[in-house]
């Protein structure tokens, strides 16, 4: 199967940098932040699209959306999968959603 390929929806792993924008929720200090996602897409196009209009709409301004692939891709390539990561990926596919796994804030 070829990544974004797949007849149904997948969880693709986004790393989205986010600046600052007031409202957004980072700490006091912060000059954006690093989320680790998990949005569920026919393919990486639409769970990118997803992924950042969730964010804006929270208030957040995302910079920069790099994709590390689909779970089965991954899984291919032989990366071995944390069973907490496999777990927020049956969420987000099951609910077809944005999961927010990890905000890493950046500090100057």
């Amino acid at each position: 199967m070829r990544e974004g390929k797949a007849t149904g929806p997948q969880v693709y792993t986004l790393l989205v940098e986010v600046g600052r924008k007031a409202g957004d929720g980072l700490p006091e200090g912060a000059t954006g932040a690093a989320l680790l996602c998990y949005a569920a897409g026919r393919d990486e196009a639409e769970a990118v699209r997803e992924t950042v209009a969730l964010l804006r709409a929270a208030d957040m301004a995302p910079l920069e959306v790099t994709g590390h692939g689909s779970r089965a891709g991954r899984e291919a390539a032989g990366e071995a999968l944390d069973p907490a990561e496999t777990a927020l990926m049956d969420r987000a596919l099951a609910e077809n959603a944005v999961v927010v796994a990890d905000v890493t804030p950046f500090f100057d």
